[in-house]
């Protein structure tokens, strides 16, 4: 799916440490997730490891952001009295989203015949209270997603549309190793899209529950795309929440960025490679991405490292991040020496390093999970033949939202300052971590670990 910011992807959600809650063309799993813990529904993805629990398709976390904050059904407007009061309203409801409709360039006869007769699907509502918590570290989730099925499937797919991602490459700049491994993320290169009619799903949260403000907007803009042709209206299913097509675009997301690539007058991401794929690089150019450029490298750290460093904030040309030490593994040459990065822990001071570019952040502007954005570089560069790497994923365990919030309660007794302690790991928390890490001798990774909580109890 594509998005991070309330505007651009969706309606915003927040990341419960590593919980996904955000939505948009490709369901965010959260934009702090570099403290190890990925929270998501349950969902059997297609190339899971046997051994490991089953990995959750983004998609799937953004309708798990739906339900975010915790504790919905205390939302005044899901109480059953609500839910049955707007069930009983919903026929009226839709009859007052036509001038919305129609100011959107939604003809009188195309939203007569598209609304007509549509009723809300109940069951939705209990997808947007329920959000059960499935915390997988970084590695755990990287490992799942970027699977040896999914690499020969990928290689499989470009293989039968090169030309498709060769011009595609050529016309935006856009690695289509990336794009390519966006398709394999979001929907497992087509065969896990959703079915739900999006018309009557983002129709049923735009009048029942507690998100109706953001989905009249998705309500009207799925109206305009079968309105227009682009899409048949059979064919426009995807998710609860209303994404769709093969890099699971949301219908704002769709009008935003969506390009006929085939040219065949209509703009379809649900049956079109080339449309789905121009349009996903056409997101990602947007979103910043420079041509010829990788999205990051893997890197060793020297011993003594001071993990203060590693900032999203903190960006030094490559020359200096060599300078204080730092290689690449395997003896591979260092990237120009001019190019801005960052450092990146996403498994802490004990997991691999990265040295993130500004192609990272273009894949961040499509869902802005530092997890998510890891898989989708590093299975680009397996599908172009790269290999694992180097640097083994340590052994953690992933904290779950009550003892995210235990820990967020403990260090705001100790004066550390951690804003709202509801298990959501953001910035203030993780300066907080770094602050108290220093205290007491840990490595300061601003990590909400298993290390740190225990730690925190120990000194209780």
């Amino acid at each position: 799916m594509v998005h991070r910011t309330a505007s651009d992807r969706g309606y915003a959600g927040r990341a419960a440490g590593v919980a996904i809650i955000c939505l948009g063309l490709a369901a965010c799993a959260g934009t702090d997730d570099i403290t190890g813990a990925l929270s998501a529904p349950p969902a059997a993805y297609a190339n899971a490891a046997p051994a490991r629990p089953s990995p959750v398709r983004p998609q799937a976390r953004a309708e798990a952001a739906a339900a975010a904050p915790a504790a919905t059904a205390s939302h005044p407007d899901m109480t059953p009295a609500a839910l049955a009061r707007d069930e009983a309203n919903f026929t009226r409801c839709i009859a007052a989203l036509e001038p919305k409709a129609r100011a959107a360039g939604v003809s009188a006869a195309g939203f007569r015949r598209y609304t007509a007769g549509l009723k809300p699907d109940m069951g939705i509502m209990e997808k947007l209270q329920t959000q059960p918590e499935f915390s997988r570290t970084a590695g755990d989730y990287v490992e799942m997603l970027v699977s040896e099925t999914r690499i020969r499937k990928g290689r499989e797919a470009m293989a039968q549309n090169a030309a498709v991602f060769a011009e595609v490459e050529r016309r935006y700049g856009v690695d289509r190793y990336v794009v390519a491994a966006i398709w394999g993320i979001e929907t497992n290169y087509g065969s896990a899209r959703g079915s739900y009619p999006v018309i009557q799903a983002t129709g049923t949260l735009a009048c029942v529950g507690r998100r109706k403000a953001y989905f009249r907007d998705e309500f009207v803009a799925a109206l305009r795309i079968v309105d227009r042709g682009d899409i048949p209206e059979s064919h426009l299913r995807g998710s609860w929440a209303g994404a769709f097509g093969l890099t699971q675009f949301m219908p704002t997301a769709f009008q935003r960025d969506a390009v006929d690539f085939d040219g065949d007058g209509h703009r379809n991401v649900v049956d079109s490679v080339a449309d789905a794929m121009g349009s996903t690089a056409k997101k990602l150019k947007r979103g910043g991405w420079q041509a010829g450029r990788s999205w990051g490298y893997e890197v060793v750290l020297p011993r003594r490292f001071d993990y203060l460093l590693a900032d999203k904030n903190i960006r030094k040309p490559m020359r200096e991040w060599a300078a204080l030490g730092i290689h690449r593994p395997d003896g591979r040459a260092m990237p120009p020496g001019d190019e801005m990065a960052y450092l990146l822990l996403p498994a802490g001071a004990k997991g691999p390093a990265f040295l993130m570019t500004d192609n990272f952040k273009a894949i961040l502007s499509y869902n802005p999970a530092d997890a998510y954005a890891l898989a989708i570089g590093h299975l680009a560069d397996r599908l172009r033949g790269g290999g694992p790497f180097v640097q083994p994923w340590p052994e953690q365990r992933a904290l779950s939202r009550n003892e995210r919030s235990e820990l967020q309660q403990r260090l705001a007794s100790r004066g550390y300052n951690v804003g709202t302690p509801d298990g959501a790991i953001g910035a203030q928390t993780r300066a907080a971590v770094r602050d108290y890490q220093v205290a007491v001798g840990l490595p300061p990774d601003g990590m909400a670990s298993g290390e740190v909580l225990d730690s925190l109890r120990g000194g209780s």
